[in-house]
């Protein structure tokens, strides 16, 4: 009989069996797995819980099905070829004098782009011919307008074969506008991590920020085209020409994606009178007022054919809005969203008929109960074309904090179906973001994009995960720091307790750190990788500029011990300074343990917070 303390066996199913202190046993069952989303198989995870990737068919990375939930689509883009395609002995043929123009024709003719190939290199788990197939189908799309492709734009794929992508959005409003800021921005949401852009600038000169965003940008710009169609003229004013003829300029230009709200309809205007909030978004509230004012259907499902014209010539990609989306937790997946949603269905059918490369929006605000049957009914009505999401936010009441609310829902939607998250910034419902706030959204959905990956086991999408892993198990502070995703921060964070890289930090201490004591224990593998083994303890390097900043925004630190932090040289300590006195390989515990205590009785008695003089103190 296996002893208490042994481990549990596997049996070559997914489940173990485990024995209690009494002796008693038991299997244990495990769901059936998916993926691995370490390409090494590192650790003892099991692996990923989500379903077995199907890429190439309806599913590709998913989420096992909540009973009750909406089976995927039967049909996809292939299902809704243009009316002058024939099909002959199994292969659709165009007619005679086609020129490919789209990636989405291009890989219905079973040709493999640049961009398709480019795209299989950022994306190592996907072939070039998975791609062009993915594309094919209408479940990935490559938003790539060819007057971009002229400039910086390294092509990128947003589908659910692919890992999550995450939007910023940014833009110049009527009480602030500035071209160099915005591209500043821009910039800066390329930096922490952001796959595509949106322009969402509604004051100042929006041509020009349009074009020096377009032009410094190597990710895909994306814009609400209504926003300038209105500038200088009212809503009501809007007709056909205006719309086609902006479409037109704004592609002309290289934007990549455009939103578009063609599925709020007459008929369901009633169907929002009771919410509690109306329609919250910008384009979709515009063309509900035009369609009061002229008694008319909206024009953009009216004219959507002439506006596919508009978008193929440049391979523009569709976002479709979702103009009916919900504003707060009290208005998610009503009649109204959902009957938007159908359109959008819809739309996207007669988008796949003219050539051009769709994706579908989608809420908002949403109960995370909720989460998984948004993601899933989309997929069943609009074919599985990419899903991009904004958040959802989980509660309301968080203002100043929304990043952190929607993030929480925006995990749960890569899950279980999106292929974008747009981001939330703490900004959200209160201003226009600065760049702080850009940095915090693009973080707050990175994490999110992150997390959704690994847990539908997508292939290396733990990898760099397993290398951090490692390094923080070594006590290699150096390696944990250039692995973390924000290395200003973790490094800033981690000297403004203990400016020593020695084996233990300042939340546990020396005779508490169950990393360095696991590290010694010889049974264990953990902290033993040679690639991860480091000489000696030292003294950290002086803060950077941007490390100090950080910092100082803390206000935890006094100036003066920012600055000492800040100015370290061996002038001023010593000759001896990467010598840490506190390390266990160079003093007792008894040391490292006073230098804590008299640290904590000083914060006792002036109420201050704990503070080392860690380079004095600590260096013999």
């Amino acid at each position: 009989m296996s002893s208490p303390t042994d481990p549990p066996k596997t049996n070559g199913t997914n489940s173990f069996e485990a024995s209690a202190a009494n002796g008693t046993r038991r299997s244990v069952s495990l769901p059936p797995l998916g993926g691995n989303p370490s390409t090494l198989k590192q650790g003892t995870s099991p692996g990923s819980f989500a379903n077995p990737a199907e890429i190439g068919g309806p599913r590709s990375f998913s989420s096992p099905d909540t009973p009750g939930m909406p089976q995927p689509s039967t049909k996809t883009a292939w299902d809704f070829m243009p009316a002058d395609w024939s099909r002959v002995d199994g292969t659709w043929t165009p007619p005679e004098g086609f020129t490919p123009v789209t990636q989405l024709e291009h890989a219905r003719l079973g040709v493999i782009t640049p961009a398709m190939a480019r795209i299989s290199e950022r994306e190592e788990h996907l072939s070039p011919e998975q791609v062009r197939d993915e594309v094919a189908a209408g479940r990935m799309v490559i938003p790539a307008n060819r007057v971009h492709l002229e400039h910086k734009l390294d092509p990128m794929c947003i589908g659910r074969a692919s890992r999550t992508k995450v939007n910023a959005n940014m833009g110049a409003s009527p009480v602030a506008s500035d071209i160099a800021k915005e591209v500043e921005k821009l910039q800066w949401a390329e930096k922490w991590g952001s796959d595509t852009m949106m322009d969402l600038s509604t004051g100042g000169d929006l041509d020009a920020t349009r074009t020096a965003i377009i032009k410094n940008s190597s990710v895909p710009v994306g814009t609400v085209p209504i926003y300038s169609m209105i500038i200088g003229r009212t809503i009501e004013d809007l007709d056909k020409k205006l719309i086609l003829d902006q479409l037109k300029h704004q592609a002309a230009q290289g934007v990549d994606y455009f939103t578009i709200h063609a599925g709020v309809m007459r008929k369901h205007l009633p169907m929002v009178s009771k919410r509690l909030i109306g329609i919250v978004s910008r384009g979709g509230a515009l063309l509900a007022k035009w369609m009061l004012h002229h008694s008319a259907e909206n024009p953009m499902y009216t004219h959507w054919e002439e506006i596919c014209e508009v978008m193929r010539e440049y391979d523009v990609t569709f976002s479709i809005g979702d103009g009916l989306r919900p504003g707060g937790l009290a208005d998610a997946t009503d009649e109204a969203q959902l009957g938007e949603l159908s359109v959008l269905g819809e739309l996207t059918e007669r988008a796949w008929r003219q050539g051009v490369q769709v994706m579908v929006e989608g809420p908002g605000h949403v109960p995370f109960d909720q989460i998984e049957f948004n993601m899933k009914l989309q997929r069943q009505l609009c074919h599985g074309a990419p899903f991009y999401v904004l958040g959802p936010l989980v509660t309301d009441v968080f203002p100043g904090y929304d990043h952190i609310t929607s993030c929480i829902g925006a995990t749960s939607a890569a899950y279980h179906g999106a292929s974008m998250l747009c981001y939330v910034t703490p900004k959200e419902h209160l201003g226009l973001p600065k760049k702080d706030d850009v940095k915090q959204g693009c973080i707050a959905y990175r994490i999110a994009a992150h997390a959704g990956d690994i847990a539908l086991g997508i292939p290396g999408s733990r990898d760099w995960d397993d290398e951090l892993t490692k390094a923080r198990a070594a006590l290699n502070w150096e390696r944990h720091f250039e692995l973390a995703f924000d290395t200003d921060t973790a490094r800033a964070y981690h000297d403004e307790d203990l400016d020593v890289d020695t084996d233990f930090c300042a939340m546990c201490g020396h005779d508490w750190c169950s990393v360095r004591i696991s590290k010694e224990i010889q049974d264990f593998v953990s902290g033993t990788d040679a690639d991860y083994a480091w000489d000696k303890p030292k003294i950290s390097a002086a803060l950077t500029d941007e490390q100090k900043e950080i910092l100082q925004k803390r206000g935890v630190l006094s100036p003066a011990e920012l600055h000492r932090l800040a100015s370290k040289t061996r002038a001023t300590m010593g000759e001896e300074a990467d010598k840490a006195a506190c390390h266990s390989d160079l003093t007792d515990s008894e040391q490292a343990i006073s230098l804590q205590e008299e640290n904590l009785a000083a914060a006792e008695i002036t109420g201050a917070k704990p503070v080392i003089d860690n380079a004095a103190a600590l260096v013999p």
